[in-house]
């Protein structure tokens, strides 16, 4: 009897380690499952991140882009008015000009030269100044040429008259300035020759 109960007691205890083996493999499964799930968490956080930091760079330059967008805006929101004044202070000109001629009229001369002045600081308050152009080498991105002039004083493509005044607006140009250029005068020794050939 004593040996029928020790050759039960191995069976049992295959049969307990057998019982044991499907938890085994069952806790390796879910081992398994827990690696997998926290390798496709640990991947999800990282586009996640990505996707912030992306949103956030994003964030940032629009916040940049906008204040210089404002910036730009304050600094020529007056473009237009200041481009309807301009025709007024062409007119003031003109009317200073032909009081010169005339030596008559001082008062009108007086008061227009006084209201030129003030419109000229108004500008000037503005940001808008003039562009230089009487002696100046031809630069089409602040001059209009209109035509041009024989000068022997000047070199050719220089700015020998002003025909209506440029101006910029905080170094924007607002308006070109209207000008005449020089060119080379015509040899008369080509007429000398043209004249003498005819006579012959």
């Amino acid at each position: 009897m004593a040996k029928k109960n020790e050759a039960s007691e191995p069976e049992s205890e295959l049969d307990a380690s057998n019982d044991n083996k499907p938890e085994v493999v069952e806790a390796e499964n879910e081992n398994e499952t827990l690696q997998n799930e926290l390798a496709k968490a640990l991947t999800e956080a990282k586009v996640h991140q990505e996707q912030y930091l992306r949103t956030l760079a994003d964030m940032e330059n629009l916040r940049k882009r906008t204040q210089r967008d404002k910036e730009e805006l304050a600094k020529f929101a007056n473009e237009n008015i200041l481009r309807e004044i301009l025709p007024v202070i062409d007119n003031l000109e003109r009317a200073v000009e032909h009081a010169e001629q005339a030596e008559s009229n001082d008062g009108l001369f007086e008061g227009v030269q006084m209201t030129l002045t003030q419109f000229s600081q108004l500008l000037d308050k503005f940001g808008v100044k003039p562009v230089d152009a009487i002696g100046q080498p031809f630069d089409p991105a602040y001059h209009q040429a209109m035509g041009q002039m024989e000068s022997d004083e000047h070199p050719v493509n220089t700015v020998v008259q002003q025909m209506q005044k440029g101006y910029q607006l905080n170094s924007r140009l607002l308006r070109p300035a209207f000008v005449m250029l020089a060119k080379a005068p015509e040899l008369k020794e080509n007429d000398d020759a043209d004249d003498s050939a005819e006579e012959q």
